[in-house]
């Protein structure tokens, strides 16, 4: 994976909301899946682009219900943490063309699923961009802030930053 390293597993995509965006992906058995479908599925479309604090966690029911989870649905705790995923994860699809949602996961899926192309029109690549520029501007305003020790925030914004310049230039 292109992102490995530099941004999956170095504080992207090493969270528990990545653990379940991987479940969710994986569930949906899909080779192609639209970002607008992602959005709408989770409920990140009801947030209006402001990603910073939301009351209750986003969830998502799971079609074929193979995982460890009780229920067969999945929550999300903080818009950002997937907001800066699905970054990633565009960037692994420009780059290669799809994702390994195995990969991904590491040893933590159960099935082997296809590799997965998420596609993203410009009023969401917008939305992607101007999102990690916030975050990257006002880290602190956002409520993972609040569970993360400061040095670790101000990390993940330098990470956004460099995945924002990546993904969409200076």
């Amino acid at each position: 994976m292109y992102i490995k390293g530099t941004y999956w597993n170095n504080y992207i995509g090493d969270t528990d909301d990545s653990l379940t965006l991987a479940v969710y992906l994986a569930d949906k058995r899909k080779e192609n899946i639209a970002l607008t479908e992602i959005f709408s599925d989770i409920g990140l479309e009801k947030l209006n682009g402001n990603f910073r604090q939301h009351e209750e966690p986003l969830t998502v029911g799971l079609t074929n219900h193979e995982s460890d989870y009780e229920e067969p649905y999945v929550e999300f705790y903080f818009a950002i943490d997937l907001i800066t995923d699905l970054a990633a994860l565009l960037l692994e699809c420009r780059v290669n063309g799809s994702v390994s949602v195995c990969e991904m996961a590491g040893d933590d899926l159960e099935t082997e699923v296809p590799d997965i192309c998420i596609t993203a029109t410009a009023e969401e690549h917008k939305l992607i961009n101007k999102a990690l520029i916030d975050f990257i501007s006002e880290p602190f305003s956002y409520d993972v802030s609040e569970i993360q020790p400061e040095e670790d925030i101000l990390e993940l914004a330098k990470i956004c930053e460099t995945l924002r310049n990546e993904l969409y230039g200076q």
